[in-house]
């Protein structure tokens, strides 16, 4: 007999929820003051990085592949070399999904194993020697 195992993207409660998860992530850094340095690396119309958010975790997550539909491989490091990403930029990305994950009703197990999952991605794109 094979177990039918969820994707973190069933998990986490589907499309609504991931693009709640982004509208949330966003939210808090427009209106968090400690945030600001990572609020003006993006565009005035946050909107758009919301949305782009949201196409990528669809399909990290496990859910229907939305960013490689509409742009190709996401190639998340050269997307952000433009962008001069140190320890601080990261830990105001991570403080942003915190808050946002903390909003969602989420086993707090599978809540921290997707911090930790988020805590290696966005490491990842420091490209910044500090």
């Amino acid at each position: 007999m094979t177990e039918n195992i969820a994707t973190h993207y069933e998990r986490i409660g589907g499309d609504g929820a991931v693009r709640q998860l982004c509208v949330d992530f966003y939210q808090i850094m427009v209106d968090t003051p400690q945030t600001q340095l990572l609020r003006n690396m993006h565009p005035e119309d946050i909107k758009i990085s919301e949305e782009k958010l949201y196409l990528f975790l669809s399909g990290w997550l496990g859910g229907p592949q939305l960013y490689v539909e509409k742009y190709g491989h996401p190639r998340l490091r050269a997307r952000h070399l433009p962008f001069s990403i140190g320890i601080e930029e990261r830990d105001q990305w991570l403080y942003c999904m915190a808050q946002a994950l903390k909003k969602q009703d989420l086993d707090p197990l599978f809540a921290e194993q997707l911090m930790g999952a988020f805590v290696q991605i966005a490491d990842f794109m420091r490209n910044r020697e500090e």
